[in-house]
């Protein structure tokens, strides 16, 4: 690939279209702060997403086009940059956008997220003035910019689990005209040396809360980050940290998500095929596969099952069916029309084998949640102990479901 030169910046029309994004992010309700504001007038994103993917989709499938502007370009780039939308920045953990000449297949492990969520976040932060923040996914470091332009550079940290990301987020972050501590590093056992820290927010989603930003968050302190798992079920809660590893708060209302930290990433799916294919019990399902692709449904199914993975896969020739699948416990659960076309639970099927019944539990979860009246997220919340976290309905003394520790 050929080195690629930035466009020259009209700083003018930039500063036009920051303040229109930020008009923009007030009248959808997302801007309700008039320092987060002026944080969005300020920090030049365009320094963030010099260079991204834009989604395409083509006869091959699902592509990411680079988008990397020569002089004619810069106008519509800087638009583009402006708009609120996620700008993927990297696939695949190495792929960027210079490294390409035409659309290609991958996965986005780095990106700019949109920036209505990334202000809605900060606010359900709140930081005040003095207090010391850490950034968990620093990305591109745009939001790591705005929280320095809230506060300062030196109350600021973030950590990047992706080396070459902390890099470029570096370089940015400093052509912006800020300079934080960015460390590279695993973000789920935070960074001691600028401990304690008054807030923590994490643009990455874990499966249960890290003992580490417990330790390091101070009591009284607050955390915000999504919490998810291997069925890409989402929630947004936040916490106010106490004494000795524990912290409670509730779930945020949106439809928040993030990619999962890497440490704590699904494992593959290897030898699933012979898994499928053991001896099981069949019964008539009380809720059919629908749950696993609605919002709140999904995150109380992988509440109830979080070592489970989803998988549309057919077996021998057949129809592609839903699978759930628990590799530590070699169970398994798979949905299939019946053959009767019945009613019941959207005229589904279910085989499950294995030690776990996988499928009994997230019925007997979406019972629970239904019979207390199908509630938004914001009727749950999370409670953490040192030795427990636990994800309760209503109130902490209500039904609940352990997160995995």
């Amino acid at each position: 690939m050929t080195e690629h030169t930035p466009v020259v910046v009209d700083e003018v029309r930039a500063a036009e279209l920051r303040e229109k994004l930020a008009d923009q992010l007030q009248s959808d309700g997302h801007l309700r702060s008039a320092v987060w504001r002026s944080a969005v007038e300020t920090v030049p994103r365009h320094e963030f997403a010099r260079t991204f993917f834009r989604h395409a989709e083509t006869p091959q499938g699902t592509q990411w086009a680079p988008v990397v502007p020569g002089p004619s370009e810069a106008g519509a780039w800087l638009h583009e940059v402006y708009t609120d939308h996620t700008l993927v920045t990297q696939l695949d953990g190495h792929v960027h956008p210079g490294d390409v000449d035409g659309p290609v297949h991958g996965d986005p492990t780095s990106s700019s997220t949109l920036p209505s969520l990334l202000v809605r976040m900060l606010q359900d932060l709140d930081p005040q003035n003095g207090d010391r923040v850490l950034l968990v996914g620093v990305g591109t470091g745009y939001s790591t910019s705005l929280v320095c332009e809230r506060l300062s550079s030196k109350q600021v940290t973030g950590i990047e689990t992706d080396p070459a990301a902390a890099e470029r987020a570096r370089a940015a972050i400093k052509a912006a005209g800020y300079d934080p501590d960015v460390i590279t590093g695993d973000g789920l056992l935070g960074h001691r040396g600028n401990a304690p820290y008054d807030k923590l927010i994490a643009f990455c989603s874990v499966r249960s809360i890290p003992p580490a930003w417990l330790e390091q968050v101070r009591p009284g302190g607050t955390i915000v980050t999504t919490v998810s798992g291997w069925l890409y079920g989402s929630g947004l809660v936040r916490l106010t940290v106490g004494d000795g590893g524990r912290a409670e708060g509730r779930f945020l209302p949106g439809t928040v998500s993030f990619m999962i930290a890497r440490p704590q990433a699904a494992p593959p799916l290897t030898g699933v095929s012979d898994l499928l294919t053991q001896a099981a019990e069949e019964r008539p399902t009380q809720v059919g596969p629908e749950v696993l692709s609605e919002w709140t449904p999904q995150f109380v199914a992988q509440l109830a099952v979080p070592g489970a993975q989803y998988l549309g896969m057919s077996t021998d020739g057949g129809p592609m069916l839903d699978h759930l699948i628990d590799l530590p416990s070699r169970s398994f659960a798979t949905l299939a029309p019946s053959a009767d076309g019945g009613s019941l639970g959207g005229g589904f099927t279910v085989r499950q084998g294995g030690p776990l019944r996988l499928w009994d539990a997230v019925e007997d979860a979406i019972g629970t949640w239904k019979a207390a009246g199908a509630p938004p997220q914001t009727e749950f919340g999370l409670t953490v102990t040192p030795d427990r976290q636990r994800v309760w309905l209503g109130s902490p003394e209500g039904p609940g479901w352990d997160l995995p520790t």
